[in-house]
Formats: C-alpha cells, structure tokens, sequence
C-alpha cells in the first residue's frame, strides 16, 4: 500500500532509482553537468504524467528548489562525503555512523525538496500535452540540458530512458494525476 504521506513523485523516482544503471547515470549527470536529480527526475515524472517541458519551464522548476538545494542539499551532501573516507584519526565505527545519520538526514531533505517540486503546480499546468513517454522524456531531458547549459551524455540520457520503460513495461507508472 501507497503511502499517502508521500507524493506520487517520491514514489516514482524511488522506482526509478531502483533500475539497473539508473544511480550511476543520475551521479554521472550530477557531477559532470552540475544537474539537480530531483529536478531531473521531476521532469521524468512529468513525462509519465504526459507533459512535455520547455527549457524555460526546467528553469523555473529549478529556480523554485535552487536555495534549498544550494543550502541545505548540497552541504549535507559535501560532509557526507568527506566522511566516506575521514582522515586517519577519524576513521572510526562512529565516524561511519555519523556518516549514515548524515545521509539519512540528507535522504529526507531530497524528499522534502520533492515534496515542494510536487505541489508547485498541478502536471497539466506545466509544458505541453505529449501522450508518447519516450518522446516526452526525452525532450524534458533536453529541456533540461539547455537550462544549463550542457550537453548530458547518451550513455545516461539512455540509462534514464531505459529504466524508465522498465517501469512501464512492468505496470510501475500507475500514478496518475488527473
């Protein structure tokens, strides 16, 4: 059973965060091109939901979460990394526990950043009607590319798309907002 606490989007992306190649390309993205994943993957999720972004929508989609991300994302994500391999005299049991307390809590502030995404507005408010998937993502995708300037590798575009079909081909895309 759904929990009800939690938006369609958070379920969607955890689905898709789950298929194979799909964590490493998300990583790939965000690391060489600077990519927001939620913001990413919201416009995954909108793809499912039939709509079609702009790079003016992505824009504004990653406007709306770039303080908090910028504030509170990225410097948990930072001390999280560090404490992947502490120096010497840190490299301890509990140093690996703060590290997992810290990933935890950085978790809970990529869903909340996705909560917020989620009720910016309603999915028919945003882009244009694209009934085909494929075609949808892959144009918010590109979408996304041009907001920031970049060139995403294929190799990601199509791990992304993949599991992305995965996930409709097994039934997974039953989230429907209406």
């Amino acid at each position: 059973m759904a929990d009800k606490t939690q938006s369609p989007f958070w379920r969607f992306s955890l689905a898709l965060y789950s298929q194979p190649g799909v964590p490493p390309a998300c990583l790939a993205l965000q690391d060489k091109h600077g990519v927001d994943v939620n913001v990413m993957l919201y416009g995954l999720w909108l793809a499912t939901q039939g709509r079609m972004l702009s790079s003016g929508d992505m824009e504004r989609i990653d406007a709306a979460v770039g303080p908090w991300r910028s504030e509170v994302v990225v410097p948990l994500r930072g001390v999280r990394r560090v404490l992947k391999e502490p120096a010497d005299a840190f490299a301890t049991p509990e140093t690996a526990a703060l590290r997992d307390r810290i990933k935890a809590v950085e978790l809970e502030a990529e869903r909340l950043q996705q909560e917020a995404l989620f009720r910016l507005k309603q999915p028919a408010e945003w882009g244009e009607r694209e009934p085909g998937l494929t075609t949808a993502a892959q144009a918010n995708l590109e979408a996304y590319a041009q907001a920031l300037g970049a060139l995403f590798d294929p190799q990601a575009q199509s791990a992304l798309l993949a599991g992305l079909e995965a996930l409709a081909a097994a039934g997974k895309l039953t989230d429907k907002i209406t």
